[in-house]
């Protein structure tokens, strides 16, 4: 049963705690060690709240902690000898939710790739409360029962900030799409 956990929600506490850690490697550590805390934890569970409502208060407590670590030092990939970016937007597995194949075209592919970069990019100019309530809600598809127990907020503080989310998030891509529209 913890091999189908691990393999069902490891994708998404990823996506969560890279919302709070400034890399990909940084995130993978914080969900191995959320795994690692959970398997230590798991006597103490008592049952308060569903299982998936621990292991990601555990994960976000644990990326919170590393994310503050990492604000006091500047990682040796931060200086890019090259001057390009050090973050990859358009690497973000799966982007949101992945729609059903329904035999791609290459064209379908780049245009859904562009896409998954596009909301990525939106996703990382958001403030980073406001990241993790919509990464939850929208990406992983928790309850905002769920959303409200494992960051510690009020249900209309966790709605204000999805509201907010999901308001720029739209900006920022019907700017981008007004830009990129041909003129008539």
């Amino acid at each position: 049963m913890f091999a189908a956990l691990l393999d069902t929600w490891s994708r998404g506490m990823l996506r969560v705690a890279r919302s709070y850690v400034s890399t990909d490697h940084s995130a993978e550590e914080v969900v191995q060690d959320t795994w690692l805390a959970v398997i230590d934890g798991i006597d103490a569970f008592e049952q308060r709240s569903s299982v998936k409502t621990w292991v990601y208060r555990i994960l976000v407590n644990t990326a919170k902690k590393r994310g503050v670590r990492e604000s006091r030092t500047l990682p040796w990939s931060a200086f890019d000898r090259e001057g390009g970016s050090s973050v990859d937007l358009g690497s973000v597995p799966g982007g949101w939710r992945d729609p059903a194949a329904v035999w791609p075209t290459p064209e379908g592919e780049a245009l859904a790739a562009e896409v998954r970069g596009l909301i990525a990019e939106a996703l990382a100019r958001l403030p980073p409360r406001q990241r993790v309530v919509i990464t939850l809600r929208d990406v992983e598809g928790c309850s905002s029962d769920e959303v409200c127990e494992i960051l510690e907020i009020s249900a209309a503080n966790q709605r204000v900030l999805l509201h907010r989310a999901r308001t720029a998030v739209r900006g920022w891509l019907a700017d981008y799409y007004e830009c990129v529209k041909q003129p008539e």
